[in-house]
């Protein structure tokens, strides 16, 4: 896999919710969450489930106490941090490496360390 990695600044992304980038022909869902720690995360732009390109459109929210983002199209709910579908494991987002780098969100198409 490539190991791309671009700078977007903060304030070209959505507070509190998701925009979608495309790094290398890879869509990525990047969401800011500014009141968090970490407050960027980066992962796949695709829903497996719907099999289409909306995960950045979706709703951020804790579910009991795991950041997720709820698919808008059936509403699975996966893990900003590992990917993860919480309603059925099996399912899962890849997951990108993002960091802040002063007024910027530093996306990486390696898989976090």
């Amino acid at each position: 896999m490539s190991t791309a990695t671009v700078a977007i600044k903060l304030s070209k992304l959505m507070e509190n919710g998701g925009v979608c980038a495309l790094i290398n022909d890879v869509q990525v869902a990047i969401f800011y969450l500014p009141q968090e720690n970490p407050c960027v995360y980066a992962i796949s732009n695709h829903d497996p489930v719907a099999k289409a390109n909306v995960i950045s459109r979706g709703i951020v929210g804790d579910i009991n106490g795991e950041l997720a983002v709820a698919s808008p199209m059936y509403k699975q709910h996966f893990s900003l941090s590992s990917g993860i579908c919480l309603e059925d494991q099996s399912i899962q987002l890849p997951v990108y490496h993002a960091r802040v780098d002063g007024d910027a969100a530093v996306i990486s198409l390696q898989a976090p360390e």
